[in-house]
């Protein structure tokens, strides 16, 4: 049984830049429904209940095809959010390693340009869904925008870092202002630990 994670600071945590009520609906209501959405669809699946989300999603072609959609909605969901507690800290944390700031600079001239295409992308996202920065095979960094709950970990690539645009996220705050939500989400990013995210996934 998938579990939901307790967050790592409280709903009120990572104001003024994401509202205490949103934190509470988001991780109590929102995640918690991928979780137990995703237990149902694996009922009797022993095999697939055995392994962690990331192998999950991963080997999303050995899952039935009359439940695989509701593993990619529900454990992409899980996925993602988890993620996505794991990368905000409260005040933000600047400490980014030398080897994942260089990649960055590499792949995408410096910070500032990474940020403003991150942005772009995030701004530009039709509907629902994330931006993810990967580690993709072969590939190094890359931005990648998925709809819905589609995770990057179903082609390969590992997310170390993603945002997510769904209303729910923001909406309570910044109703239609998604661009202020997102200019706001870089002051809670937690560097040290997408820093670690992209040391493992280089392993």
């Amino acid at each position: 049984m998938f579990e939901l994670p307790a967050l790592p600071y409280e709903f009120s945590a990572l104001e003024p830049h994401i509202d205490a009520q949103t934190m509470e609906l988001h991780h109590d209501k929102h995640h918690a429904t991928y979780v137990t959405k995703l237990n149902a669809a694996l009922e009797g699946q022993a095999d697939l209940q055995a392994m962690d989300i990331e192998s999950l999603l991963r080997k999303i072609d050995q899952v039935p095809d009359n439940i695989r959609q509701a593993v990619i909605n529900h454990g992409g969901g899980h996925a993602n959010h988890s993620l996505f507690w794991e990368i905000m800290t409260p005040n933000g944390n600047e400490n980014i390693s030398d080897e994942l700031k260089s990649a960055i600079e590499t792949k995408f001239e410096n910070m500032d340009k990474f940020k403003e295409m991150f942005n772009a992308a995030a701004g530009a996202l039709f509907g629902s869904g994330w931006v993810f920065l990967t580690v993709a095979p072969d590939a190094g960094l890359e931005l990648q925008s998925r709809p819905n709950q589609n995770s990057p970990l179903m082609d390969g690539a590992t997310p170390i870092l993603g945002l997510d645009v769904w209303e729910h996220a923001y909406y309570l705050k910044y109703q239609n202002k998604r661009p202020d939500y997102i200019a706001a989400w870089w002051n809670v990013v937690n560097w040290e630990k997408v820093s670690e995210l992209y040391a493992k996934a280089e392993k």
